[in-house]
């Protein structure tokens, strides 16, 4: 393929547009080559207003800054052929410059050069004064509050996506457009200079052209004061009218782009939609028509003016009064009917709201809580390793408005109140002292962070001064999300079981054929999986859970004994939750005499495992729970290593006391993992740890002093 076969005609569009542009302050241009390119400026600042106008968020058109530029380098191009030409040819009259120039400095003026200055100056003022300004001000304001808010607005991108509001791609698109909006505006409060340098140089070219065309048409044509000044200065206005007019478009459009607020809707939309409210027009029509009563005052505009706004506003009252469509149900009710879905709930997961929520859920307000729920659902899924059961969101008559409740098989697990027209400016830790943000001060219902209901127009403040900002669905849906993640034993059933089954059945029919239906049927497979769930053991790869479960089913079917053999084969699973592969595991172990004192000690008639006396039980986990003070927030997780029998009395003591630290049996300690003993529990640290050695290319385990 050749190297012109490779090039994109698309690639070359840009660089062979520089590059005329160049051409245009360099090379003479003839007259009726200038009036195609003026026409060509005018129609292409026409396109950008409409364009900035149509945009939905400022980021519609995230390339305005550059294009801003080379519509202003087109603009000065078309400046300095125009001077050219205006200089060289000015003398023979005003179709010597272009036809398009001379339009602008004969018709639009009169020909009379002296108002085409003041009409220059005027569109100058207007320009630079109001609108450039305008803009510039507000592009700056703009570049710095979203710079301010970026880390805030990147806090709750992650937030959402540990939630499971969002996957992994919505996260990341999030973040680039976070990150292309502070680029943005960035690039918006330097490209308002370009306009404002373009005015200058506006005003610096006329005065050019005029100083210029005066003394040539003096000195080199031999024209009179009077000649020279008709028709050099007219030509020179005509021309700076003719780059004026597109510089004021694009100015409007920088300030459109500027000054839209993110809608679904396009600037004319937007407008329209929130100026029909009939109250707006009915002190309208009484003003212009009290003014128009005035004697003095015109009453052929004024009065019609005020009629048209009465009548205007007659329409939008009539319009707003229109009762709403009601679909008459297909077939009354029969009232002494009752349906078992009446008295019975079959999902298992429930989410109850007051009846001043019930609005999140309404499918013509976009249901919020819904797409946050099933985002909450999808997260879970992947993390336990099961599709997890659908939820039900219902109203209830027992909860306050503003309440909501969860709630797992009948049996509530939490709830709290929220504020639905609020948002909630959470305190993460992350929030600067003495802030100035304003709002009811309340708890987060999923972690109990101290927290302020704000306005909603108070966000972009709060996110600024640190605060983790959520709307109301966001809350129920993180909250429901921290409850279930500690539940996952219980969200699994025979039907979960099934469907993991047939998915492995499809790539390893033979493996499952071992295990199911004999010798474990549904019910004890169920069983088992819940017992691995609430072991911490996802069952998100479960081809090597069936295939240790395939061998240990040889050798008992006993549910207990099962689920050790099973935790004994899968120990580097277990380990690799709080170890990265190659470093030491921080190891806590008990003191000889106090292990032995559980494994020999009471017993627990119906299971067999030993029971902790209650004394020591609390001395145990106190003792733990310091130990895991002492390392700090950021420490890695411990393991408390323990003989077999004394592992599951140890681990649901510790699990309230001090669930950070892993409880594994010495079996279920891979050989090959090298340890670090930091502190023996009920007895001084020995001076060499009490386990067994890793393998020799390790070096010893160091013991802290």
């Amino acid at each position: 393929m050749s190297l012109f076969a490779r090039i994109k005609p698309a690639a070359l569009a840009l660089p062979a547009g520089i590059l005329a542009l160049i051409c245009l302050m360099v090379v003479p241009t003839p007259a009726a080559v200038l009036d195609v390119f003026f026409v060509l400026n005018i129609a292409l600042s026409v396109a950008i207003l409409m364009a900035a106008m149509n945009a939905e968020k400022p980021l519609d058109f995230s390339s305005f800054p550059s294009v801003l530029l080379f519509a202003t380098l087109l603009r000065l191009s078309l400046n300095v052929a125009s001077t050219r030409v205006v200089l060289v040819n000015g003398h023979q009259g005003g179709a010597a410059a272009g036809h398009v120039i001379e339009a602008f400095g004969a018709f639009l003026v009169g020909g009379n050069f002296v108002v085409g200055l003041f009409v220059f100056m005027i569109l100058m003022i207007i320009n630079m004064v109001v609108v450039t300004k305008g803009a510039g001000r507000v592009s700056e304001v703009s570049a710095r509050f979203t710079l301010d808010a970026l880390p805030g607005k990147q806090m709750a991108i992650d937030a959402d996506l540990a939630a499971g509001l969002l996957s992994a791609d919505e996260a990341k698109a999030r973040r680039r457009e976070v990150a292309t909006e502070a680029d943005f505006y960035g690039s918006m409060d330097g490209a308002s200079k370009f306009v404002k340098g373009d005015a200058i140089a506006a005003v610096l070219i006329l005065a050019v052209n005029i100083l210029a065309g005066f003394v040539l048409g003096m000195v080199s044509h031999g024209l009179s004061a009077g000649d020279a000044a008709q028709k050099y200065i007219t030509l020179a206005v005509g021309d700076a009218l003719v780059a004026q007019v597109p510089a004021l478009l694009l100015s409007i459009a920088a300030a459109v782009i500027v000054t839209r607020v993110a809608d679904n809707r396009d600037l004319a939309g937007q407008i329209g939609g929130q100026l029909a409210s009939p109250g707006t027009w009915l002190p309208v029509a009484v003003i212009l028509g009290a003014i128009g009563m005035i004697p003095a005052m015109p009453q052929s505009v004024f009065l019609p003016a005020a009629g048209l706004a009465a009548w205007l506003w007659r329409r939008l009252e009539a319009r707003a009064a229109r009762p709403a469509r009601v679909i008459e149900p297909l077939a009354a009710a029969d009232p002494g009917r009752i349906a078992l879905d009446e008295v019975s709930d079959h999902t298992l997961v429930t989410i109850e709201l007051g009846y001043g929520l019930v609005h999140l859920v309404d499918d013509r307000r976009g249901s919020p809580l819904v797409a946050r729920i099933t985002g909450v659902r999808k997260q879970l899924s992947q993390l336990f390793g099961f599709v997890v059961p659908q939820f039900r969101v219902r109203d209830s008559l027992d909860l306050a408005p503003g309440d909501y409740r969860i709630v797992l098989g009948g049996v509530p697990l939490g709830g709290g109140t929220i504020r639905p027209d609020k948002v909630l400016a959470i305190d993460a830790g992350e929030v600067r002292e003495g802030h100035k943000l304003a709002g009811e001060a309340t708890r987060d219902p999923s972690f109990g962070c101290p927290a302020l209901w704000i306005d909603p127009a108070a966000r972009d403040h709060a996110v600024a001064e640190g605060f983790l900002t959520v709307d109301a669905s966001t809350v129920i849906a993180t909250h429901l999300n921290q409850v279930l993640g500690e539940r996952a034993q219980a969200l699994l059933g025979p039907d979960e079981v099934r469907a993991i089954l047939d998915g492995v059945r499809e790539h390893a029919a033979g493996l499952v054929e071992t295990i199911h239906p004999q010798p474990l049927s549904l019910a004890a497979l169920t069983r088992l999986l819940r017992a691995l769930l609430e072991e911490g053991i996802s069952i998100g790869h479960p081809l090597p859970i069936l295939s240790s479960l395939s061998e240990v089913v040889q050798q008992t079917l006993e549910h207990d004994a099962l689920v050790e053999l099973l935790r004994a084969d899968l120990g580097a699973l277990l380990v690799a939750r709080i170890c990265a592969p190659g470093e030491r595991l921080p190891v806590l172990t008990l003191d000889a005499r106090l292990e032995a004192a559980i494994v020999q000690g009471l017993s627990d008639p119906v299971t067999g495992q030993p029971v902790i006396e209650p004394d020591l039980a609390r001395s145990i986990g106190e003792h733990a729970a310091t130990l895991v003070a002492q390392r700090g927030a950021g420490a890695p997780p411990m393991a408390l290593i323990v003989q077999p029998r004394a592992r599951r009395a140890l681990a649901a003591l510790l699990r309230l006391r001090a669930p950070s630290i892993l409880v594994l049996s010495i079996a279920e300690l891979p050989p090959e993992q090298p340890i670090e003993v930091v502190a023996v529990i009920g007895g001084s640290v020995p001076a060499a740890p009490a386990l067994p050695q890793p393998h020799t290319h390790f070096e010893p385990e160091s013991v802290p002093a």
